[in-house]
């Protein structure tokens, strides 16, 4: 089971802040982040637009990460806005 959260206006558009994913989706083994964000893209309309690549940063168990980083079970996946300083 991974434990996926999301955070700021993610958290807020997407109306929530935390799921539980099944490392096996039917027939498909979630083995990568692209592998996972392609499944969560499938919820929905807005969660398709804000989980597009280059639209959420991810990070796995609190290290930021890319959509080829390797899941396995108990990982913690968060999905976030990109962050701009000033």
């Amino acid at each position: 089971m991974l434990k996926v959260l999301f955070f700021g206006q993610l958290k807020e558009i997407i109306k929530t802040d935390c799921l539980e994913v099944e490392l096996v989706q039917g027939d498909k083994q979630l083995n990568t982040v692209a592998m996972l964000r392609k499944v969560l893209q499938e919820k929905g309309e807005l969660w398709n637009e804000y989980l597009a690549f280059g639209k959420a940063l991810v990070a796995v168990n609190q290290e930021m990460s890319s959509d080829d980083t390797a899941l396995k079970d108990a990982d913690e996946i968060a999905f976030f806005p990109p962050v701009t300083g000033g």
